[in-house]
């Protein structure tokens, strides 16, 4: 009896110990993002988007256990760089989170060409889906310059015969305005480039009020967006002259913040809250329930590529040393991404939907993006003819 108890113990605890032994370590996965300046939200709805993908599996991405590793980068590229640096040199070997371009500009090459992989979840700078395209980099999200082809598109649907446009002066900026005159057939009036940390816009309201376009087309992320909307509505600019917003310039978050100044305004977007697909409306209500607000598309472009980034996982077990298996995983995008239909294009950039909505009362009185129709289905990339991935 004694003899039998003694000989399970044992077993017990060689089962034990082999468990330990076999036990992985999670994936660590650096999530770079800006979490302070006005920008700050913007990161802080990337990452609790993340985050609920990896609540909902329990500690896990793809049944893969995973630590992430959140870091403000302060909205300045040289911080962002060191903290790569700095990650990198601790073996981390995956990398996601950075929401603006010039950031991501700073740190993608230090990752993407050695052994590591960056998967964004924002920001998308043209050169990367193109001529610098890089074989361990993924895109979850966008081409910068995509979602704003689609604002051109809207805005000939909408049949304004002359634009003006305003974006601030650094690479998404730039792309923006590329993707807007890529499709739009009409004349653009001015191009006006503001400092990405300017809050005065008086001097392009007066501009503005001068050229007298049948529209605005202005990019403007985060805080510079609340701004400039809270003074094209004081300066009455509203009352004559339409606007016409990548989702960028008026997310949830600043719907808030600007009130009714942007009631009846159009947006471009790649998802919205009330679109029509089964994985959008259960994060829509989770995320409600987690963090009681509802969520931005930074969080839903973050909720995929978690989700994208998992289903990688689970094909390699983990094991991201095993780079071939890893990325060809994720080029297959085996996940329902809460926007509808994705897929990657060769330059691993999405290949998505855009819709035209507009600002509109929902029942409980609440601002919301209302769809009004599909403007662009299943848009491929145009920079993908000069990628040549080695």
């Amino acid at each position: 009896m004694f003899k039998k108890l003694a000989l399970g113990c044992m077993a017990s605890a060689v089962m034990a110990l082999s468990t330990n032994v076999m036990a992985k370590d999670p994936v660590r996965i650096g999530f770079i993002t800006t979490l302070s300046t006005p920008a700050g939200y913007l990161g802080e709805d990337a990452r609790d988007g993340f985050n609920l993908a990896i609540k909902q599996g329990n500690g896990t991405l793809g049944g893969v256990a995973v630590e992430t590793i959140v870091e403000d980068d302060g909205l300045k590229p040289a911080n962002g760089k060191q903290i790569a640096d700095r990650l990198l040199a601790d073996d981390v070997k995956l990398f996601t989170g950075v929401i603006f371009s010039n950031v991501l500009t700073a740190i993608a090459p230090s990752i993407a060409q050695g052994d590591s992989f960056y998967v964004s979840v924002n920001a998308g700078p043209s050169p990367f889906a193109g001529k610098r395209c890089m074989k361990n980099y993924f895109v979850g999200s966008y081409e910068n310059s995509a979602l704003h082809a689609a604002g051109g598109a809207a805005a000939n649907e909408l049949g304004y015969k002359r634009v003006a446009l305003v974006a601030p002066n650094y690479q998404a900026g730039r792309d923006a305005l590329a993707g807007f005159k890529r499709e739009y057939k009409g004349e653009v009036v001015a191009e006006l480039y503001t400092k990405l940390d300017q809050n005065d816009f008086s001097v392009e309201m007066a501009r503005l009020r001068d050229l007298k376009p049948d529209a605005i087309y202005e990019f403007h992320p985060g805080g510079l967006g609340i701004n400039f909307a809270k003074q094209y509505a004081a300066s009455g600019l509203g009352e004559t002259i339409p606007m016409i917003l990548p989702v960028f310039s008026m997310d949830n978050r600043m719907l808030k913040a600007t009130g009714d100044s942007a009631e009846g305004l159009y947006t471009v977007a790649l998802w919205s809250q009330n679109l029509d697909v089964p994985a959008n409306k259960a994060f829509v209500e989770a995320f409600q329930k987690e963090y009681g607000r509802m969520p931005t598309h930074y969080a839903a472009t973050a909720y995929d590529t978690a989700n994208l980034i998992g289903s990688a996982l689970k094909a390699v077990d983990g094991d991201i040393s095993k780079t071939d298996a890893f990325r060809d995983a994720m080029r297959k995008a085996d996940f329902n991404a809460v926007r509808g239909n994705f897929k990657f294009d060769t330059n691993q950039h999405p290949i998505q939907d855009y819709y035209l909505m507009k600002l509109e009362r929902d029942a409980n009185g609440d601002l919301t993006p209302n769809v009004v129709r599909k403007v662009m289905e299943m848009q491929e990339d145009v920079f993908k003819s000069e990628c040549e991935m080695n």
